[in-house]
C-alpha cells in the first residue's frame, strides 16, 4: 500500500502536534514530507529530526539560522518566511496538507495547494470565513477535496456521508466555554487566565479565548455555510457542555443524525486524513453509564455578542467575515496583552465592522487588503 504523504502547517501547535501523534499510530500508512511552524524552533527541530520530512519551514525569519545548522546533519532542506510556506505546499509528493496554522496566515498556502491539487486537511478555519466563496470555487474548478479537521464540521462531514437527502438544517454544539451562564456583569472584569480556562478542550490561547467569547462558534457557523453550501438560517447554534455529541443534521423528514465521542481531536484529525477510511485505533472509548445526562441550551447572544456579530456578517456577505475574522484576531491579541477587556473585545469588532465599507465578488488580492485595512482599523480603536 502507498504511503499518504503529509504537509502539516503549523506543526506545533495543538492540532500540529495531534496530528503527528495520529502519523505515529500508522507509520505504514502515512509519510510526512513537510512540516512548518512559526517560531517554536526547538519543538520543529525535535519533529523533523524524528519524522525525517523533505522540507521545514520556520515563518520567523530570525530563527532560520539555528534551525538550519540543527537540520544539517540530515537531508532536509530548511526554509523561512511567508513565501516558503507557499512553495513547500506545492511538492510534488504531497497527497494531502493539513492546515493547522492559526489565523488569517493559512489562506494563501491553502489556495496554492489547491491550484496544485492537493487535498486539504482544514483546522484553519480562518480560510474559509475570510475567503470561503473564493477557496469552494477553486476547490470546485480543481477537483479537491476540503475535509474538515473541526470536531464540529467533522461530525456533520461524517452525518452526511452516504447521504443524498437534502439538509432542512444543521446545529453546531458548543461547550459554553468557561463563562456560561455568567452575566455581563460578570464578565466585565475576568482575566485571561480565566478565559483561558476551558472546561473540556486543550487548544492554543486564541482558540481558547474566542471559546469562550463564543467566537470560535461565530466563526463555525460562518465556515459551515461553505463547507456543506448552507443558507444563515440552515445553521444553528446549541450550546451542550458535556462536549459529547460534537454536531447534528436534520434531515427534511425531520430525521436527526448526531456524530458523538470524547471531546479529542485526534479523532477529527484522523478521519480527515484517513477518509473514506476508518483506521482502528486505541483512543479511549465512550462509555455510556460515566454521562448518564447530555443537557441542552440557547446561547445568550446579549452577553456574547460575538457570536451575534458573526451571524450578522455571514448574512450580510461580502468582506464582512473577513473584517469581522481580521479585527477579532487583533482584539484576542490585544486582550491576551491586557490592552482590552473581555467584553471590550465585542466592542473592537464592532466598530471595526461600522468603519469599513462592504464590498463583494473580491479576488485574493481584495481580501488580503481589507485584512490588513481592518488590522489597523482595530489596533487605532485600541490605542
Amino acid at each position: 500500500m502507498k504511503k499518504k504523504n503529509i504537509a502539516v502547517l503549523g506543526s506545533t501547535g495543538s492540532v500540529g502536534k495531534q496530528a503527528l501523534d495520529v502519523v505515529r499510530a500508522f507509520p505504514d500508512r502515512f509519510e510526512v514530507s513537510v512540516l512548518t511552524a512559526h517560531s517554536n524552533d526547538a519543538l520543529l527541530i525535535e519533529q523533523a529530526i524524528a519524522f525525517k520530512p523533505e522540507a521545514v519551514v520556520i515563518l520567523n525569519e530570525n530563527l532560520y539560522a539555528q534551525v538550519r545548522d540543527a537540520l544539517a546533519p540530515w537531508p532536509i532542506r530548511v526554509l523561512s518566511g511567508d513565501a516558503a510556506l507557499t512553495e513547500v505546499v506545492t511538492l510534488e509528493q504531497i497527497d494531502i496538507v493539513l492546515n493547522a496554522i492559526v489565523g488569517s496566515a493559512g489562506l494563501r498556502p491553502t489556495i496554492q495547494a489547491i491550484r496544485k491539487g492537493k487535498d486539504i486537511a482544514l483546522a484553519n478555519k480562518e480560510t474559509l470565513v475570510v475567503a470561503g466563496e473564493l477557496v469552494m470555487g477553486l476547490a470546485m474548478e480543481h477537483g479537491v477535496r476540503i475535509l474538515p479537521v473541526d470536531s464540529e464540521h467533522s461530525a456533520i462531514f461524517q452525518c452526511l456521508v452516504g447521504e443524498a437527502n437534502a439538509i432542512e438544517k444543521i446545529y453546531l454544539t458548543a461547550s459554553g466555554g468557561p463563562f456560561r451562564g455568567k452575566s455581563k456583569a460578570d464578565l466585565s472584569a475576568v482575566t485571561k487566565e480565566q478565559a483561558l480556562k476551558h472546561p473540556n478542550w486543550s487548544m492554543g490561547a486564541k482558540i481558547t479565548v474566542d471559546s469562550a467569547s463564543l467566537m470560535n462558534k461565530g466563526l463555525e457557523v460562518i465556515e459551515a455555510k461553505w463547507l456543506f453550501g448552507l443558507q444563515t438560517e440552515q445553521i444553528d447554534v446549541i450550546i451542550h457542555p458535556q462536549s459529547i455529541i460534537h454536531s447534528l443534521v436534520q434531515f427534511e423528514d425531520g430525521s436527526l443524525k448526531a456524530q458523538m465521542g470524547l471531546p479529542d481531536m485526534k479523532l477529527p484529525i484522523q478521519y480527515a486524513l484517513t477518509y473514506p477510511e476508518r483506521y482502528p485505533n486505541t483512543f479511549p472509548r465512550f462509555d455510556f453509564l460515566s454521562y448518564k445526562a447530555l443537557t441542552f441550551e440557547q446561547p445568550d447572544l446579549d452577553v456574547f455578542r460575538n457570536l451575534r456579530l458573526a451571524y450578522r456578517a455571514l448574512e450580510d456577505g461580502g468582506n464582512r467575515p473577513c473584517v469581522l475574522n481580521a479585527a477579532n484576531e487583533v482584539a484576542v491579541a490585544a486582550f491576551l496583552s491586557d490592552k482590552v477587556s473581555f467584553l471590550g473585545m465585542s466592542d473592537i469588532i464592532e466598530e471595526t465592522l461600522c468603519q469599513i465599507n462592504n464590498a463583494y465578488h473580491l479576488d485574493l488580492d481584495d481580501y488580503i487588503a481589507i485584512d490588513a485595512e481592518s488590522r489597523r482599523v482595530a489596533r487605532d480603536l485600541i490605542k
